[in-house]
């Protein structure tokens, strides 16, 4: 009789440990896993009903904010701006989740970051409602403001930086969208404007500036010249190759100047004239000069390789290796066409490295966090150094060569009276019959305060100096003198 009692507690024990083994599994050590499964109506309910930090701009404006509604979830986000500056906020849904600031710091806007642990216990002990911190970004909303007129709606995009610390203080996307459509806790109404963004030829959801890859065009000349001078071969005086067309090895074809004709007399022109007029016979005479490992090693010196966070992801531009690059291909990517590609923001970059001696700073958008209950500062990132693009004695040719080409070359329309500016015009093709890419990168210094700018303004036109020149060049000089104006 005990035989049957024993087996059969042995086999209760077994069952015991069994429900007490699988309920511990899934409430602790699946507990963070099935929080965050999409359909949990709890976590949606407990997330929304937390008031979500703030996002801000310099001067402390709100962008972001959560207002308090009368429905089950509580609290609703609200962009004030709206398209102005989703490609920085993104957005914050009950169905498509988070983009953007609202993705990358979302532990510390809803109050769950290791940061926020003390004031986590003290609204646990205090019976306060929690509350997430407000993240203060570097943009500089009259700068932004400037950028967003300039580009008038076209398509294109806009960043400037704070060439000594890397601080991003206008970024802009065009055509853009308004995150509040996103926002609304009206099931229907946010699939229909999803769907409408989703289907719109245009992409307003993607963050021109640091997620689309452009062919860089005649910015990447910049490069090529640095790569030149660090070679110690070259200095801005030096003559080389500016025939009116350049014959490649192993092809019948020839890299022609957009001007038709030769850059300078007896088929030379200096390096420094060779940029002032984006001669593209010299450059691609350069870049078979030099060589593609010079060129790639000076383009990753300048960010091109490199994986980004600014806290948001960037994708990463490239300068091509290999067969890419090989015989005639690689006059091509010397003058920023072949396989080269980059965003705006690695456009800036390199601007605002030979604006800062050299030294290529990390770029950020987020200046702070702050406890939104004692306004106390939780956080505030550094400036970070990225590392040495190039010397400094050729960052002090660089800026000279740059001024000439806005003093008395292709990027003319982005002079400021009385403010020491220097550019470089771009327009790159990508693809036959397509109208190319206007670019502009640049840099301004009035004494006090300096800034880098990058434009691109898609389908821009077809030559160097009428399109490269004429269209972005004046947004880039908007931007400059507002984020000089302080």
């Amino acid at each position: 009789m005990n035989r049957p009692l024993r087996r059969l507690s042995l086999v209760m024990a077994f069952l015991f440990f069994a429900l007490f083994a699988s309920t511990t599994w899934i409430q602790f050590l699946r507990a963070d896993r099935l929080n965050a499964m999409p359909g949990n109506s709890r976590q949606l309910y407990a997330e929304f009903g937390r008031e979500r930090g703030a996002i801000l701009v310099a001067g402390g404006a709100s962008i972001a904010s959560s207002a308090e509604v009368d429905d089950p979830y509580r609290y609703q986000r609200q962009y004030a701006a709206g398209p102005l500056y989703a490609p920085v906020t993104g957005y914050y849904s009950l169905r498509y989740g988070t983009n953007g600031i609202e993705r990358s710091e979302n532990d510390v806007l809803s109050g769950t970051a290791d940061e926020l642990f003390y004031r986590q216990l003290s609204d646990l002990l205090t019976g306060e409602q929690p509350r997430g911190a407000s993240v203060e970004l570097t943009i500089q909303p009259k700068v932004q403001q400037a950028a967003w007129d300039a580009l008038a709606g076209r398509k294109g995009a806009v960043v400037a930086l704070d060439p000594a610390t890397g601080d991003v203080l206008a970024m802009v996307s065009s055509p853009s969208y308004d995150p509040n459509a996103l926002a609304s806790h009206d099931g229907d109404a946010q699939q229909q404007a999803w769907t409408a963004l989703n289907g719109d030829e245009d992409d307003p959801l993607v963050n021109r500036a640091t997620q689309s890859l452009y062919p860089p065009g005649s910015t990447f000349k910049l490069i090529t010249s640095a790569a030149a001078l660090e070679s110690g071969d070259y200095t801005a005086d030096t003559l080389v190759p500016g025939p009116q067309e350049l014959d490649l090895p192993q092809t019948q074809n020839t890299l022609k100047n957009d001007e038709g004709t030769a850059c300078g007399p007896n088929d030379q022109v200096s390096l420094a004239d060779a940029l002032r007029i984006s001669c593209n016979t010299s450059f691609g005479s350069l870049g078979l000069t030099l060589g593609a490992d010079a060129l790639a090693e000076q383009a990753e010196k300048f960010g091109f390789g490199q994986s980004l966070s600014i806290p948001t992801p960037v994708a990463t531009s490239d300068y091509p290796l290999g067969d890419a690059v090989a015989g005639p291909l690689l006059a091509y990517s010397a003058i920023g066409q072949g396989s080269d590609v980059a965003t705006p923001l690695q456009v800036a970059m390199v601007s605002a490295a030979i604006a800062n001696d050299g030294v290529l700073m990390r770029p950020n958008l987020v200046a702070r966090v702050r406890d939104a209950a004692s306004l106390d500062v939780v956080e505030e990132p550094s400036p970070q150094e990225l590392g040495r693009a190039v010397s400094s004695g050729t960052a002090s040719t660089l800026q000279d060569m740059m001024r000439l080409v806005v003093e008395s070359g292709t990027g003319t329309r982005a002079r400021i009276d009385g403010v020491d500016v220097g550019g470089k015009t771009g327009t790159a093709q990508h693809g036959a019959g397509l109208p190319p890419y206007a670019w502009f990168t640049s840099w301004a210094d009035d004494g006090d305060r300096r800034v880098a700018v990058a434009v691109v303004i898609e389908d821009g036109g077809s030559t160097e100096s009428a399109y490269g020149g004429r269209l972005s060049a004046p947004v880039a000089k908007t931007v400059m003198e507002a984020a000089l104006d302080g």
